[in-house]
C-alpha cells in the first residue's frame, strides 16, 4: 500500500490532479471569508494578493518558453526529415486532417447550438449586469485575405517579442525548409537548431514539475474571487457548450477506431495527464511539452511526427474552441432575435475554422477571435462581454479538447507513415 501511495504521488498528473482539486475547496473556503478575522483581510484580497502570483508565475514560465518551443520544436521536425517528398506529405496530411477536424467541429458547434437554442429567451438585462468591459475587445470586417497576409511576418523579432504564434509558424517552417535545401553545408547550425530544441524541452520539463503548485494557485484563485453566480446566468449556454465538446471527444475516438483500426482507450487512458494539464491551464502551449512528451513516449508516436505535426497542431488547430466560436454565435443571435439563414452558417463555418486557426493558444484568446465571427454575420459585439465572466470555465473545457485533438491527429498521421509504435501504444505499462 505505501509503495503503491509513493508511486502514485510520484505521478505528474495525479499531482497537477491533486492540486487542482485542493485549489478548488481552498477557493470554496477562503473565497467568501470576510475581514473579521485575526488577518483583518478578506479572503478574495488574500487570494489575490498572495496566492494568485504563484499562478501568475507559473504562466510566466510557461510563457517564456512557448515561443521558443514553437520555433525550435518545428525547425527540428522539419530538418529531421531529410525526404522532401515525405516533408510535403506530411505537411499536407497535416493541414488537411486540422483543417477537415476544425471545420466539422464548427458544424458539431452549431448543430448543438441550433437543437438546444441557449440563447432563446435569454435574460439579457441580467447577464449584461455580469459583462465584462469591452476595452480588451476589438474586431474589423472579416478578410480572409487579410488574414492570410497578416500570417507572413514584416519582423519575426517582433512577432516572437508579441507572442504572434501564426507568424513564429511561419518563419520556423521557412527556415527548416532552406535549411534541408542547404543540407550539408549547414550541417552544424541544422545540429545547434536539435540541440536548442533538447535544452527548450529540458527547461520545460523543469517548468512542468511546478504544474501541481501553479494549478493549485490558479485554481483557488479563480474559484474564491469569481464564484458561480454567473456561470448559473449562463447555465443553457455552459451545458450546450459541454454537450457539444463531449460529443467531439467522443468522436475522436470513433476517429482511432475508423482511420487507426486501433482500440481507443489506450489512447484516452495516457492522454490524462496533459489533459489535466491543458484543463488547469486553459492553455494549449502550456500542455504542449507534456502530450509532446506522452505522445512519443507512451503512445508510440514517431519522434519526427512529434516535433513536426504536435506543434503545427497547437498553433491551427483548435477544436474546441471552434465549437465553442459557433455556439457563441447562435447563442446571441437567439438571444437578440436575430435569424441566422443558411448563408450565415456557410460564413460561421468558414469564420469560426479561420478563427480557431487564428486564436493565440492562451488563457482568453478566443474572445479576440469571436469579435471577428460575430461580425462576419452582422452580430452586436457587446456580446462578447455577457460571456466574459465564464469564458475562463468554458476555456478550461475546450482547451482540453484542442489538445486531444491535435495529438489524435499526430498519431494518425504517424501511423499513416508507417513509423507509429503500436507495441508500445497498447503497453499500459509505459
Amino acid at each position: 500500500m505505501v509503495a503503491a501511495g509513493k508511486s502514485l504521488f510520484g505521478k505528474l498528473w495525479f499531482r497537477v490532479l491533486l492540486g487542482l482539486i485542493l485549489g478548488i475547496a481552498f477557493g470554496f473556503i477562503i473565497g467568501p471569508m470576510k475581514a473579521d478575522n485575526p488577518l483583518g483581510i478578506d479572503g478574495a484580497t488574500l487570494l489575490t494578493v498572495y496566492v494568485q502570483p504563484v499562478g501568475t508565475i507559473f504562466i510566466n514560465l510557461i510563457k517564456m518558453v512557448v515561443v521558443p518551443l514553437i520555433f525550435f520544436s518545428l525547425v527540428a521536425g522539419i530538418t529531421s526529415m531529410t525526404n522532401a517528398e515525405a516533408f510535403k506529405r506530411i505537411g499536407l496530411k497535416s493541414v488537411g486532417a486540422y483543417l477537415m477536424t476544425g471545420a466539422f467541429a464548427v458544424c458539431i458547434g452549431l448543430i448543438f447550438g441550433t437543437v438546444f437554442h441557449p440563447g432563446l429567451n435569454a435574460p439579457l438585462a441580467t447577464l449584461k449586469a455580469h459583462a465584462a468591459p469591452l476595452a480588451a475587445v476589438s474586431a474589423h470586417e472579416f478578410s480572409m485575405i487579410e488574414l492570410f497576409v497578416n500570417m507572413v511576418p514584416t519582423n519575426i523579432i517582433e512577432a516572437m517579442a508579441s507572442d504572434n504564434i501564426l507568424q513564429v509558424v511561419v518563419f520556423a517552417l521557412f527556415v527548416g525548409v532552406t535549411l534541408n535545401k542547404l543540407g550539408d553545408h549547414v550541417r552544424n547550425l541544422t545540429a545547434i537548431v536539435q540541440q536548442s530544441a533538447q535544452v527548450v524541452f529540458k527547461m520545460i520539463e523543469m517548468i512542468v514539475q511546478f504544474s501541481p503548485y501553479g494549478v493549485f494557485a490558479l485554481m483557488s484563485w479563480a474559484v474564491g474571487t469569481q464564484g458561480t453566480e454567473i456561470l448559473y446566468a449562463l447555465a443553457k449556454l455552459v451545458g450546450t457548450v459541454l454537450g457539444a465538446l463531449f460529443a467531439q471527444y467522443l468522436l475522436f475516438g470513433l476517429m482511432i477506431i475508423v482511420f487507426g483500426r486501433m482500440s481507443p482507450m489506450p489512447f484516452y487512458r495516457k492522454m490524462v495527464e496533459p489533459q489535466l494539464l491543458a484543463f488547469s491551464t486553459s492553455s494549449s502551449k502550456a500542455t504542449l511539452s507534456t502530450a509532446m512528451r506522452v505522445v512519443n513516449e507512451r503512445i508510440g508516436v514517431s519522434k519526427t511526427s512529434t516535433s513536426f505535426v504536435l506543434p503545427l497542431g497547437t498553433s491551427i488547430n483548435m477544436d474546441g474552441t471552434a465549437i465553442y466560436l459557433g455556439i457563441c454565435a447562435l447563442f446571441f443571435s437567439q438571444a437578440y432575435g436575430i435569424t441566422i439563414d443558411a448563408h450565415h452558417y456557410m460564413v460561421l463555418i468558414l469564420t469560426a475554422t479561420l478563427g480557431s486557426i487564428g486564436a493565440a493558444g492562451i488563457p482568453g484568446g478566443s474572445l479576440i477571435m469571436m469579435g471577428m465571427v460575430l461580425q462576419s454575420v452582422g452580430l452586436p459585439l457587446e456580446g462578447i462581454a455577457l460571456i466574459a465572466g465564464v469564458d475562463r470555465i468554458l476555456d478550461m473545457l475546450r482547451t482540453t479538447v484542442n489538445i486531444t485533438g491535435d495529438s489524435v491527429i499526430t498519431m494518425l498521421v504517424d501511423k499513416s507513415e508507417a513509423t507509429f509504435n503500436k507495441r508500445l501504444y497498447y503497453d499500459m505499462e509505459a
